[in-house]
């Protein structure tokens, strides 16, 4: 991707820097839906979700240590500030359609890590009751990032991204994992338009984006999806025939409207 496309996703809240929290952390599906039930405010900046976490503690950690760290990978797999534009629209969507959390989650931080999102076109090919080992998920991130890691951290990165992918639903087993088909929701399908449409892509092309695809769901049903989400006023989606128009009035601000225009 040119810089330039970079620089402007990067005010939405995208993440291109080569390292990411997964050499060291997971998803952290947990601990993101503790704290979100525990400040419960779409309006809280990163001081709000600091204080949560280290000074109230409420995510349970025994170290001051350990809650700084947690804190600091939470915040770079989310940002955990409400005015930048992906964090706020996945609170919107997290509030309306808890069946989509961790599809939600995943669609974050994807934006967020690159190590993580380097691993998707490997995971989505598989089809339902593949078994997925760990060893050939090293192998595609050793190709990937040749000589980046040591055998150890190799291993490490590889087993926290496994679970990341466990946790999301692509994949179950404890030891032995299975790729498993996931169930989009209307928000985790909006939310992946809405991604989509934050890079400049509009109309049916949307429902071809590696969000998308991600949702393990054909076009039709992520089309009726996407309409049911509408019927329930999260976002503006219209059809006629073969064009198709969608549109994020409770997701943007003025600003953002704005460098959406810079970007066409």
């Amino acid at each position: 991707m040119h810089k330039t496309k970079q620089n402007q996703l990067e005010r939405f809240g995208f993440d291109f820097k080569r390292a990411g929290a997964h050499s060291s952390r997971t998803l952290m599906l947990d601990e993101l839906n503790a704290l979100l039930a525990y400040l419960d405010n779409t309006k809280a900046d990163k001081t709000d979700y600091l204080k949560a976490i280290d000074d109230e503690n409420c995510l349970g950690k025994r170290t001051q240590a350990n809650r700084k760290l947690t804190y600091r990978h939470l915040e770079n797999l989310y940002t955990l500030n409400a005015s930048v534009t992906i964090f706020r629209a996945l609170l919107y969507f997290w509030q309306r359609d808890p069946q989509g959390r961790a599809f939600l989650a995943l669609l974050c931080s994807y934006c967020r890590d690159s190590l993580l999102r380097s691993t998707a076109p490997f995971i989505i090919q598989f089809s339902e009751g593949t078994v997925v080992n760990r060893e050939m998920l090293e192998e595609f991130i050793e190709h990937q990032h040749p000589e980046r890691f040591s055998p150890a951290t190799l291993k490490s990165t590889t087993q926290n991204i496994n679970s990341s992918w466990t946790q999301s639903g692509h994949l179950t087993g404890r030891i032995r994992k299975t790729r498993t088909l996931v169930s989009a929701t209307p928000g985790s399908v909006a939310y992946a338009l809405f991604l989509g449409y934050l890079m400049g892509i509009r109309g049916e092309s949307l429902f071809q984006t590696e969000f998308a695809k991600l949702l393990d769901c054909s076009i039709d049903q992520a089309i009726e999806l996407a309409e049911e989400a509408s019927r329930r006023g999260w976002i503006v989606f219209k059809r006629v025939g073969k064009t198709i128009e969608a549109l994020f009035p409770q997701l943007l601000t003025q600003q953002e409207m704005e460098w959406l225009r810079e970007q066409s």
